[in-house]
């Protein structure tokens, strides 16, 4: 124990507290509002001052930081919403377009042809299980639609009538293979007739039959109607040419057409109901 009182760990613990007394006598003496204690405890605690300070900036940075996110989050979804109706409204500007196009083509075609009577209808049905895309219309009998009468798109042909109630008729598309029309390609004038197959329709194609194997028709001609059989008026359009092929059952080659109609989105379209010359090779056939 007196070793202890002798040994140097005492002699300074009774060093510093003689210097916190007199620190204290010091402080007494000279009424100074903050004495050296004070201050040698606000040395020691001040890192945890600063780092509470920080701590407490942080949590308010983190708060603004957090109420600016939110903030962009909601102004990122209005734009959102914006952006969704701009591009509805685009939608219905292009099909807005595509119908003035189509009344375009008509009344062009209307005027060409002073021959042609029409009746214009309104697709009310798709066969959906159909891969040749039949339709029906809201026109039939009662509006002087018959069977065999040609259904057009602007210029381009669809299909023909193949079933004529009072109110209402069914159509046959040109992907149908039971459709056959006479037609030629108009930069080289080759003859043939369009037809299909179902693996061609499933593609929303036809093709041009017919064709010599020495053929001239080449991609990106266009095939149209060539008036023969009395069904179909000459020069409506059935589509353009992807590619020409040779035939593996004969010698002959097709063209392999792109009819350019989307039919599972047709809405109105136009029934031929008279034309010139219209039935007469059948006459002559029967």
């Amino acid at each position: 124990m007196r070793s202890f009182f002798k040994s140097s760990r005492f002699k300074g613990f009774l060093g510093v507290f003689g210097v916190l007394l007199l620190a204290v006598f010091f402080a007494a003496v000279t009424n100074d509002s903050a004495s050296p204690a004070s201050d040698v405890l606000g040395t020691v605690f001040m890192p945890l001052q600063s780092l509470s300070a920080r701590i407490a900036n942080g949590l308010e940075d983190f708060s603004l930081h957090f109420r600016s996110a939110a903030s962009y989050a909601e102004r990122v979804k209005e734009l959102e919403k914006q952006v969704a109706g701009y591009q509805e409204q685009l939608v219905d500007y292009e099909k807005s377009k595509q119908q003035l196009a189509l009344y375009e083509e008509f009344l062009e075609l209307k005027k060409e042809r002073g021959d042609f009577k029409f009746e214009s209808a309104s697709v009310i049905g798709h066969d959906s299980g159909d891969v040749y895309s039949t339709f029906t219309l809201n026109k039939g009998t009662l509006d002087g639609i018959v069977v065999n009468n040609p259904v057009i798109y602007g210029k381009y042909l669809v299909g023909v009538v193949v079933k004529a109630a009072p109110t209402f008729c069914v159509v046959n598309t040109v992907l149908n293979p039971a459709v056959n029309a006479g037609a030629y390609e108009v930069r080289t004038r080759e003859t043939g007739y369009a037809t299909t197959t179902p693996e061609l329709a499933a593609e929303g194609k036809c093709r041009l039959s017919g064709l010599d194997r020495g053929t001239s028709v080449a991609p990106g001609g266009v095939v149209c109607t060539s008036g023969t059989g009395g069904v179909y008026p000459p020069d409506l359009i059935i589509g353009m040419v992807d590619e020409v092929k040779n035939d593996t059952t004969n010698i002959s080659s097709y063209a392999v057409i792109s009819t350019q109609v989307d039919f599972s989105e047709l809405r109105d379209v136009f029934v031929i109901t008279s034309f010139r010359g219209m039935g007469v090779s059948a006459k002559l056939g029967g």
